[in-house]
């Protein structure tokens, strides 16, 4: 479940499949029950019937400014979705791979758009992506990845996603208006104590949001924005701006030193930080998140409290032994609503698990990978990467 997505402007493919109308959306689903508490939102339903609704593309060409060259820059895997409403369409920003990047191909964000929320036009480029810029030495050639976006004030919509050079992961921001052109910010936590934390490994953001006139939009708390980042360990930071972040510091606790296992013959090993952050959640023995904890969607502020939806890895040692030794599913976290570090409840089981052909069989087998999460239409869309391969949907009406 490691990494990165690009898009632009230009001819547009259309991702065929019977066309349902979203007030049918509960009719196609998943046959599978998914667990779920009172203060949970779900469950969630499989969209079976159109899953995968976007997979990769062999015909969409791009010429690379760092190569020179066109590749196919979705040739090889579409994952990673990143989705958000904008003038009564969905637009979905994911990663996507060439097959040419040394690190299990090059990671471009793309950008697609439905007017029903279950079919998707392409743009025929990526629209974030390694360039001949300051950001090229931690871009190339990894890539650009793993995105979240949110809507701020003003109409400014900002895209949190990893940037990868082979060596460190680094969580980046760019912001948008209108979400095809995008003025990247570097690294979220670059100016902590004068770039104290630039060669800190860092992913995965999710800010606080809440549900203002439909649409989902950062939200402060306590006069601060926050947002959860991390993987293995899920931590915690604020920010006046949502491009400056500073993760909360917590003296007894030392980050753990990290590991990125690739999927094919390389491994790196990550310095560890000097600074303690403090942790919002931990894996559990016996349990679906035993292996690692990694946010998903922006988080969202409700009448309950803050509901935090995140992946967690099964370990294969000390995890639950009902499901495939490091499989990823979803949890569901909820935290005080004026207090974003407090939990106040965690779900027992997973409420999402891989169990289609798509889940259980890609780039990295056994993966439901929960990124992004939007109303529309008075109905709860997840979409969320299928096997680091394509991506899929589920729903909720409550």
């Amino acid at each position: 479940m490691k990494f990165l997505l690009g898009l632009m402007l230009g001819s547009l493919l259309i991702l065929l499949n019977s066309c349902k109308p979203i007030d049918k959306l509960a009719q196609q689903t998943s046959k599978r029950q998914y667990v779920t508490e009172e203060w949970m939102l779900g469950p969630f339903e499989k969209r079976n019937d159109v899953n995968p609704i976007l997979s990769a593309l062999d015909s969409t060409e791009f010429l690379c400014p760092i190569r020179g060259t066109k590749v196919k820059w979705e040739e090889k895997d579409v994952f990673n979705p990143a989705a958000i409403v904008k003038d009564g369409n969905v637009y979905i920003l994911y990663r996507a791979e060439d097959n040419i990047g040394t690190y299990a191909g090059t990671s471009r964000i793309g950008l697609a758009v439905s007017t029903d929320g279950v079919h998707f036009k392409r743009h025929p480029l990526p629209v974030l992506y390694p360039d001949n810029d300051s950001l090229k030495v931690y871009e190339w050639e990894g890539g650009c990845e793993d995105p979240r976006i949110i809507e701020g004030e003003n109409g400014v919509y900002y895209l949190y996603y990893t940037v990868f050079n082979g060596e460190i992961a680094r969580l980046c921001v760019a912001s948008s208006t209108d979400l095809y052109h995008w003025n990247k910010h570097g690294m979220v936590f670059g100016k902590v104590n004068n770039g104290e934390l630039k060669d800190y490994w860092s992913k995965s953001g999710s800010v606080i949001t809440s549900l203002q006139n439909g649409r989902l939009k950062a939200a402060k708390v306590n006069g601060k924005y926050w947002m959860y980042f991390g993987e293995s360990e899920v931590f915690i930071a604020t920010s006046d701006n949502l491009i400056d972040w500073v993760p909360l510091e917590r003296s007894e606790q030392m980050v753990k030193k990290l590991k990125y296992l690739g999927n094919s013959k390389w491994q790196v090993s990550l310095p560890e930080t000097r600074k303690s952050f403090r942790t919002a959640i931990t894996t559990r023995q016996g349990r679906f998140d035993s292996g690692l904890v990694e946010p998903g969607p922006p988080a969202l502020l409700t009448d309950k409290g803050i509901l935090f939806i995140y992946n967690g890895a099964n370990s294969g040692k000390n995890g639950d032994n009902t499901i495939p030794a490091n499989a990823y599913c979803g949890g569901q976290v909820l935290f005080d609503a004026t207090d974003p570090t407090c939990v106040i409840n965690r779900c027992k089981e997973s409420f999402f698990l891989p169990d289609s052909g798509s889940e259980t069989l890609g780039q990295v087998n056994n993966v439901c990978f929960l990124e992004s999460l939007v109303y529309f239409n008075n109905t709860w869309i997840l979409y969320y990467g299928m096997a680091d391969s394509k991506v899929g949907m589920a729903v909720c009406k409550k």
